[in-house]
């Protein structure tokens, strides 16, 4: 077998060869991704590197060739495709040597499996798992995902699901090697050798926010009476429905533009008189009459229809902020500056 050769120049060095290979035009496209304590790390490398043989250069964009490729594998294809692909280009060696420091330099999450597969199979699979266990590996879902498994879950389980990831904080490698071993049969995995931050406050709030009315309702409620503390730290971090009350007046407007009416009414018909008003304000008299109007004659409408066209509301104002076409105002957290 051909014996590997690496550069022995520090990563930083080998950093700014990278940078001088490429020619002034193009690394000053790679400058404009770099924060500005790298730019000055890297140009201060390029200014100390002095002369590099054309033995060493070729070594060192060897080395950055074989980075970039496992990457790519990485990603497109997970561990096992990464794997294949590159110990049939460098054997066998080579690629262990390669898919460890990307590991350790990217820091690949656990159970990659996940976010490959649907959400029906990952019920299936979970459902019947002990809460902590469900909680560990929704911890490294994402968020849409992990909504839909809890959904899905009973009852009780719901609960203690939120609860556990909501609490976690951090998992040792001998958990997550745990749980890993026990699902490899039926799922790709792999093991960090890092103690990882995984769920917490902020994560489930996002799952939260893809959660279902219906759902959202009853988890609350049932957390409340477990920990009526846990269950407002959680909520504040949320935005739903009835916190448009706490938008401002053009961001108000901004979200209602992009609303189909019906669900406008829907969504008022199971709401309180301050949310009515708070809308009517906001639009034209011809469209408030309009609105008040639907909702006289709009009778015996199902609570899962107003609350899947609130959803659709908050989906609404959610795609709107984060194009930052409106501001939403989290518990405080957000400074608005006129």
């Amino acid at each position: 077998m051909e014996e590997t050769r690496e550069s022995k120049l520090a990563p930083e060095q080998k950093a700014a060869a990278v940078i001088v290979s490429l020619g002034a035009d193009k690394a000053s496209k790679i400058y404009k991704h770099l924060s500005e304590s790298d730019i000055e790390r890297l140009t201060i490398e390029v200014a100390k590197l002095g002369h590099i043989s054309p033995d060493e250069m070729e070594l060192v964009l060897d080395e950055f060739y074989k980075t970039c490729l496992t990457q790519k594998v990485v990603t497109d294809g997970g561990m096992e495709y990464a794997r294949a692909v590159l110990e049939k280009a460098f054997g066998e060696s080579t690629a262990q040597s390669l898919l460890d420091k990307l590991s350790k330099s990217l820091k690949i999450r656990p159970f990659e499996f996940i976010r490959k597969s649907n959400a029906k199979n990952l019920i299936s699979f979970l459902q019947h798992e002990r809460p902590q266990t469900i909680a560990l590996v929704l911890a490294y879902a994402d968020s849409d995902q992990a909504s839909a498994v809890i959904g899905e879950l009973p009852k009780e389980k719901r609960i203690k699901v939120v609860e556990a990831i909501a609490r976690m904080e951090s998992a040792s490698p001998e958990a997550i090697k745990v749980v890993e071993d026990s699902l490899r049969k039926r799922f790709e995995g792999m093991v960090t050798t890092d103690v990882t931050t995984v769920g917490g406050i902020d994560y489930i709030a996002d799952v939260m926010n893809h959660m279902d009315r219906a759902n959202e309702k009853y988890i609350f409620d049932e957390l409340g009476k477990s920990d009526e503390e846990l269950a407002e730290t959680i909520r504040k971090k949320m935005f739903v429905f009835e916190d448009i009350v706490s938008m401002d007046n053009r961001s108000i407007q901004r979200f209602i533009r992009e609303c189909d009416v019906k669900d406008i009414v829907y969504a008022l018909k199971g709401s309180d008189e301050n949310i009515k008003e708070l809308v009517f304000s906001n639009v034209s008299s011809r469209m408030a009459e309009s609105i008040r109007s639907d909702l006289e004659i709009t009778v015996n409408v199902r609570l899962r229809d107003v609350e899947e066209a609130q959803q659709r509301i908050v989906g609404v104002i959610r795609r709107l902020e984060e194009a930052g076409e409106l501001i939403i105002v989290k518990s405080g957290k957000d400074e608005i500056i006129a």
